[in-house]
């Protein structure tokens, strides 16, 4: 990776925009998730509804400890078990965290990401909005050209890197058990 990339990339969402980033298995869009209007050019960008909610990622549980309910510690072990890695959990969220991240949910999509590149970038820039690089209705990006064909006005920054190997996006998974992706 390099380091006048991932700079660049930091600066970039702390200025407010909109990134492409490679993942475990494609690649993902990215802002500030505390930036509404980042948060809104994202969703416009995927043609995506605010009422699904979004994914957020992070290199540490510890980065949502201001968003997430504190988890019993059954919880707890069945999620650290799975983190780093590419395995979303459903969380209980704090009632004031912003529709335009939960969406109609009580709840928000968490993932600590093992990948190098997504994990330095949390480390710098903090959580992140991670959702994948694709319009609604089409396949997720693999490739960076993908990325630009999909989104060929309205990225602030592209950070070039390989992805993870996985074949699937992450897995979804609420606490109860449910697997939804």
């Amino acid at each position: 990776m390099n380091p006048w990339h991932l700079h660049q990339a930091i600066r970039c969402i702390r200025a407010g925009g909109v990134i492409a980033y490679p993942t475990e298995a494609v690649w993902g869009l990215g802002c500030d998730p505390t930036n509404e209007e980042s948060v809104q050019r994202i969703l416009e960008l995927k043609s995506r509804p605010e009422h699904k909610g979004l994914v957020l990622v992070g290199s540490s549980l510890e980065q949502f400890k201001h968003l997430i309910r504190p988890l019993s510690a059954d919880d707890l072990a069945k999620v650290n078990a799975t983190w780093p890695g590419p395995i979303t959990w459903i969380l209980p969220c704090y009632d004031d965290v912003p529709s335009w991240l939960r969406g109609e949910h009580h709840s928000l999509a968490i993932r600590i990401s093992a990948h190098p590149i997504v994990k330095s970038l949390c480390d710098a820039a903090g959580p992140l909005v991670s959702t994948s690089a694709n319009p609604a209705g089409k396949e997720p990006a693999r490739s960076a050209l993908k990325v630009r064909k999909y989104f060929p006005n309205g990225l602030n920054c592209l950070l070039p890197g390989a992805l993870g190997g996985n074949d699937q996006p992450s897995e979804i998974r609420t606490l109860s058990g449910e697997r939804l992706r």
